[in-house]
């Protein structure tokens, strides 16, 4: 599924018009990135936890050289859904 198509799954399920939808998304995905650029974690009860993780650095490989490299210490926003979410799934 794509934008496109939830923002028409997010219309129908609502009745909401399209561009409403659309906005509502929107919203709702800068809310959560506004959340984890301050450090937050989002908790949305049943679905899952957005949070940020810190990567340490480390050596990796240039798979075309074969040299070693640095890699960057960086953060990576992750995902883990909730129990609802993982048992509508199985």
């Amino acid at each position: 599924m794509n934008k496109s198509e939830l923002i028409n799954a997010i219309s129908d399920a609502s009745g909401l018009s399209k561009a409403d939808a659309g906005r509502a998304l929107d919203a709702t995905t800068s809310s959560i990135t506004a959340a984890l650029k301050g450090g937050d974690s989002v908790s949305l009860i049943g679905f899952g936890t957005f949070s940020v993780k810190a990567r340490a650095a480390r050596a990796g490989r240039n798979p075309q050289t074969g040299e070693t490299i640095q890699i960057k210490a960086s953060n990576v926003p992750s995902f883990k859904a909730g129990k609802s979410l993982k048992g509508s799934v199985n």
